[in-house]
């Protein structure tokens, strides 16, 4: 059924909102930016904001969920180039997060800004919203192959996705973001090697 001249009018001011609010929050952050300078840099009017979405807090979840949404199809897209064996697909997935979260905008609206203007349970909503079926069909695959020990997908899913969440947070924190992210994906691939049916590698040698 073909849209309204309305309906496009009305899709079309949100994209705007969504559009300038991303770029004001993840510039400044959502506590320093205010309605009407959205609505300025959106070219509407404040009465377009708020019938389009309840409040700030409104706005931003939108535009938090565009972030996430785009954040996972990289992951997709960019882990299944990069190999046909399983494991290098959720090693690859692991890594293209944490880079992705080491982007500033993504960073700041989804690291640091979401948990407290979401809500921690909204926020982890959100994570598992868009990362669980990736995770959980990436971890499908291994197993199929072999890779992986046959066990229950789902807790196991939720468990690496808790992972990524703390080590993302952790990056970016750290003095060093660069080394820091290192570490987290050396670590996820010692977790993912315990689920493998030769066990837990070698821990490495400390300097």
């Amino acid at each position: 059924m073909a849209r309204s001249k309305h309906d496009l009018r009305s899709e079309a001011t949100r994209q705007a909102l969504v559009r300038a609010a991303r770029s004001l929050f993840g510039a400044r952050g959502y506590a320093d930016v205010g309605t009407e300078e959205i609505v300025r840099a959106a070219g509407v009017t404040r009465g377009a904001l708020y019938h389009q979405f309840h409040d700030k807090a409104g706005l931003f979840a939108a535009v938090a969920e565009e972030v996430e949404a785009e954040i996972t199809g990289r992951i997709a897209a960019g882990a299944a180039g990069e190999s046909a064996e399983p494991m290098d697909v959720l090693r690859a997935g692991a890594r293209l997060f944490l880079e992705a979260c080491a982007e500033p905008e993504v960073e700041r609206i989804i690291l640091l800004d979401a948990p407290a203007v979401l809500g921690w349970e909204a926020w982890r909503d959100l994570y598992a919203r868009y990362g669980l079926g990736l995770v959980q069909l990436g971890l499908q695959s291994a197993m199929e192959s072999g890779a992986i020990v046959r066990q229950p997908v789902t807790p196991l899913a939720h468990a690496l996705i808790g992972a990524l969440d703390e080590c993302a947070l952790y990056v970016a924190r750290a003095e060093d973001p660069a080394t820091a992210r290192q570490e987290c994906a050396a670590i996820f691939d010692q977790i993912l090697c315990g689920f493998s049916p030769g066990g837990q590698p070698n821990a490495p040698s400390r300097p």
